[in-house]
């Protein structure tokens, strides 16, 4: 194998290797892989894939390894193929409002870069200071303002990938999609490659459609509630009122003081629960729109802030919610989506999931599409505390799906989530997906074991 990969960047250190073995999910299991190699063309990548496929090794690619759901673990015997260095911004079309760009250009880094040609990129998950775009890409990631903008798959336009398959041997390089605004020539196949979780090939270059950036600075109204079910009354609230804020975040209590007691961001909330909205129409009339729903489904207080600074503090709290409860204890975080009226019923079952299993649990959420991610804590060691948190994980993918919902609204399923993925959908649906996988992937080579298992 190693005469295959001559002169590439292979990783063989453990400690090292031990650390690409596995995202961020917590007690997602991962095997032992026998190298990593560090790509940075897609030449590199095809000869990588030829050589797995002609020795039969399992390919897993990698991005930052922020995701939460297992879906960049290792498997035995496993070659993972680590993108980061592949992140350079190919291009950047002013005139047709795209981009270009390689697996592993940072998300923030591609914003800060069209924003210089007066563009902006929105997909924008909280892990966007890290989180690549391949990645981004390969579990169709959400964030904060997709409400109003959308997510990844709505901004991918097509993409240059290293297959196997029906398209030929192992290492043919292909590209999926297109450049123009639209297109129906054939199937989406850069649509079905986007959330794929690299189940169907490696994705080494990716174009991105672009909008105007924004005239002004999107304004905050900041609403406190006494409970969380009652801030989720009054996202319901901003539904039915035909409101569409560019985001609408809820933060409980727990969250807000571990963000305050690491960073010393100046937050102070007795407060259950905060919504921060977002709103981005030219005037104020939106946003006096949204604070006059906050306070008539009850709100302690509502009003916009006019601190700029203050402003950027609270969405930071949202954005460092997860990784400030991670210094306290493990985190195992949830991702459930359901339909935007029953947040409240989702929050209160929450709290009863909670109560019923002697667990713990913060919650965050993009509560204006019912994308919500309680976090539950277990410390470290204490094995009570994690079968609690494992209990009333189930749980909560059940509850989610008994309301039409969805057991990952934007994380991916990965390892974590393949038991409420087969709850979730019918078993011919089952069918087609297997079916997919094992017409582009006979040999079972790109990420096994992940999604469909």
């Amino acid at each position: 194998m190693k005469e295959l990969l001559d002169g590439l960047d292979v990783v063989d250190d453990a400690d090292v290797l031990e650390s690409l073995s596995h995202d961020d999910a917590e007690w997602a299991p991962y095997g032992k892989a026998v190298a990593a190699v560090r790509p940075r063309s897609t030449e590199d990548v095809r000869r990588v894939v030829a050589a797995c496929a002609e020795r039969l090794v399992p390919i897993v690619p990698r991005g930052a390894g922020t995701g939460l759901s297992g879906g960049a673990n290792a498997v035995d015997g496993a070659m993972i193929i680590d993108l980061s260095k592949m992140n350079r911004i190919v291009e950047i079309d002013v005139e047709n409002m795209t981009a270009t760009v390689q697996p592993g250009v940072v998300n923030d880094d591609l914003k800060r870069a069209v924003a210089e040609h007066g563009l902006w990129y929105p997909p924008d998950p909280a892990s966007a200071p890290w989180s690549t775009i391949g990645g981004n890409v390969s579990t169709n990631a959400g964030g904060l303002c997709c409400l109003k903008y959308g997510v990844t798959r709505d901004y991918v336009l097509g993409m240059e990938v290293v297959v196997g398959g029906p398209a030929g041997e192992y290492g043919t390089v292909v590209r999926l999609g297109r450049r123009t605004t639209k297109g129906v020539s054939g199937y989406d196949l850069a649509g079905l490659f986007t959330g794929s979780e690299g189940t169907f090939g490696v994705i080494t270059e990716i174009t991105v459609r672009l909008r105007p950036a924004r005239r002004e600075a999107p304004k905050t109204v900041v609403g406190a509630f006494g409970s969380v079910v009652a801030a989720g009354e009054a996202v319901a609230a901003v539904t039915r009122a035909g409101l569409l804020p560019a985001a609408l975040e809820l933060l409980d209590r727990t969250c807000l003081r571990a963000v305050e007691e690491w960073k010393h961001l100046g937050l102070e909330s007795d407060a259950a629960a905060l919504l921060l909205a977002q709103l981005d129409t030219p005037g104020d009339a939106e946003a006096t729109a949204v604070a006059e729903v906050f306070r008539a489904a009850g709100a302690l207080w509502a009003e916009q802030s006019t601190d700029e600074i203050e402003a950027e503090a609270l969405f930071a709290a949202r954005r460092l919610a997860y990784p400030a409860l991670e210094r306290l204890s493990p985190v195992l975080t949830e991702d459930v989506c359901v339909p935007r009226s029953r947040v409240p019923e989702m929050l209160s079952l929450i709290e009863e999931i909670a109560a019923r299993h002697g667990a713990t649990i913060a919650v965050i959420a993009h509560a204006g599409d019912g994308n919500l991610h309680p976090l539950i804590l277990a410390p470290a060691g204490d094995d009570v505390a994690k079968r609690a948190a494992q209990g009333a994980f189930e749980d909560m993918l059940s509850a989610a799906i008994a309301m039409g919902g969805t057991v990952t609204g934007e994380h991916g399923v990965g390892l974590l989530k393949r038991a409420g993925m087969k709850q979730e959908l019918s078993p011919g649906v089952l069918a087609m997906q297997v079916a997919v996988k094992q017409t582009l992937d006979p040999l079972n080579l790109f990420n096994p074991g992940k999604v469909v298992g």
